[in-house]
């Protein structure tokens, strides 16, 4: 059963290789089995959950090197990591949800897909988050400022910060630069569309220069073990 190929071949991914289609495949069924009780997407048909989805979270696969190990931030119901789980089956990526019913859901496609390396984390993203990682993704619609706030303590100095986000997100830069620029700065900045669709896309890109001041770790009252020791799986 390939039903995602013709959809990949008329989008310029016909050579994505038929194992990884299938488990794409598989990992639509999931999301389609649980769809009446989670409301995940508003894309129902296969056809438009392999383009706005599958693809939409491939495309940087085809753009730049992504970093690893790699936090999708506000993943949902696994937007791009799970894709991107599949695309890189050896490299360690981590997925952080802070909504319980799609981590519980994120633990089923992993256990049921067989995916490796794949850890989960059930809590948001913010500057208490310290789980290292070298690179960090987001589709979240959080604005570009707040985004590298959430993310300065766990994205480490020479890592990359990679925001997947529509085309009119330009006002976002300068004042993520004006508040974070002297911890990150804009390595890339790539305009770009699904291929033979109208859908267009722009990736920002933050490096990481140095590591920010650690805040006070007994004024937070917060436990790194103790945190953590829960909150990953």
């Amino acid at each position: 059963d390939d039903r995602i190929y013709d959809v990949f071949r008329n989008h310029e991914f016909g050579d994505y290789p038929h194992p990884k289609r299938q488990e794409l495949t598989r990992f639509y069924e999931l999301l389609m089995a649980n769809q009446n009780e989670q409301n995940f997407t508003r894309l129902l048909n296969i056809r438009d959950v392999a383009i706005k989805h599958f693809i939409d979270s491939l495309m940087v696969t085809k753009l730049m090197n992504l970093q690893f190990p790699l936090l999708d931030m506000g993943t949902g119901p696994g937007f791009p990591g799970i894709p991107l789980k599949v695309h890189y089956p050896d490299q360690e990526i981590i997925l952080a949800e802070g909504v319980q019913r799609r981590v519980e859901f994120l633990k089923q496609v992993r256990e049921k897909m067989g995916l490796q390396k794949l850890k989960i984390i059930g809590r948001n993203v913010n500057p208490e988050f310290f789980y290292p990682v070298n690179g960090v993704i987001t589709r979240a619609v959080e604005d570009a400022r707040n985004t590298l706030g959430n993310v300065i303590n766990c994205v480490q100095t020479g890592g990359e910060v990679v925001l997947m986000k529509g085309p009119n997100c330009g006002p976002e830069i300068q004042p993520a630069l004006d508040q974070w620029g002297e911890y990150f700065e804009l390595s890339k900045d790539i305009e770009y569309e699904i291929p033979k669709s109208p859908h267009e896309r722009r990736l920002l890109v933050f490096k990481k220069l140095k590591p920010a001041p650690l805040p006070d770790f007994e004024a937070l009252d917060l436990q790194w073990e103790k945190e953590f020791g829960a909150g990953v799986d």
